[in-house]
């Protein structure tokens, strides 16, 4: 009995001191953790690439159909650059300093939309809920050229630290008048049967950019190398329209097969006495 007594006393104590135990354990503050300087970081390979930023977000191209390759040709001698006097503003440090409207390299035309002409059997009854986005970057619009989806919404970012506003005109009309205070973003939408919207700046004169709306997302901007590439066309014969802000419009009939490439090119020549 007093063996059984003493065994029951022992438990007991043992029981109190890990209870006793497990109370300071609660109570106490949790490690402070080690900051960013303790940590060094181990050095990486030589040949371990490193993390490239994620691409902005671009609609998706149709699938199925055809697609549309081409390029634009310039012949000729391109105008002469205007000179632009950005004055004093700072924040226009690092912009072209010439009129870029007829951007000729190697011969080869940029900023011209090639779109196809009117509507598309089969075309997407809704807009892409990607956005068509305009940065005023150095006082610059970027970029100078692009095309939109009727109802695509327009957004208008102001990467400068200065004021900006953005005026679009279309067809002699004002659209909007959007006021951009310095790294703010704000959206515009045009009326949905807009066709070709110029933007400018009232602060800045010489800013200038185009979207070029269509109702349908088969239209391509040629690049410095003066191509261009429509995809997901649906079969069929069409009228391809190439628009460039200052030469004016070319077109070609061009015929689309599924699952096959067709090739079309356009020429803009140098106006005489230029």
């Amino acid at each position: 009995m007093k063996l059984r007594t003493l065994g029951l006393t022992v438990l007991g104590a043992m029981g109190l001191s890990a209870l006793s135990a497990c109370k300071k354990d609660e109570a106490a503050p949790a490690a402070a953790p080690a900051t960013p300087a303790a940590v060094k970081a181990a050095p990486l390979p030589a040949d371990t690439p490193l993390p490239q930023e994620e691409p902005p977000a671009q609609a998706a191209a149709p699938q199925g159909g055809g697609i549309i390759r081409g390029a634009i040709a310039f012949k000729g001698t391109p105008p002469k650059p205007a000179p632009i006097d950005p004055g004093t503003d700072p924040n226009c440090d690092g912009m072209d300093l010439v009129e870029q409207s007829v951007h000729v390299r190697d011969g080869k035309l940029a900023n011209v939309l090639v779109r196809i002409q009117g509507n598309v059997p089969g075309q997407p009854t809704t807009p892409p809920s990607s956005m068509v986005v305009v940065d005023q970057n150095r006082c610059t619009y970027q970029p100078r050229v692009q095309g939109a989806v009727a109802g695509q919404p327009l957004v208008l970012m102001n990467s400068d630290s200065t004021l900006h506003n953005v005026r679009g005109i279309a067809a002699g009309k004002q659209l909007f008048n959007v006021t951009q205070p310095p790294l703010k973003t704000k959206e515009a939408r045009p009326p949905h049967d807009s066709d070709i919207i110029r933007l400018k700046c009232d602060i800045h004169p010489w800013m200038t950019a185009w979207v070029v709306v269509s109702p349908h997302p088969y239209f391509a901007t040629s690049g410095e190398d003066g191509a261009f590439t429509i995809q997901g066309v649906p079969p069929g014969t069409y009228t391809l329209e190439a628009w460039h802000e200052s030469l004016g419009t070319k077109t070609a009939q061009v015929t689309v097969t599924e699952g096959q490439e067709a090739q079309t090119s356009f020429e803009f020549v140098a106006a005489k006495g230029k």
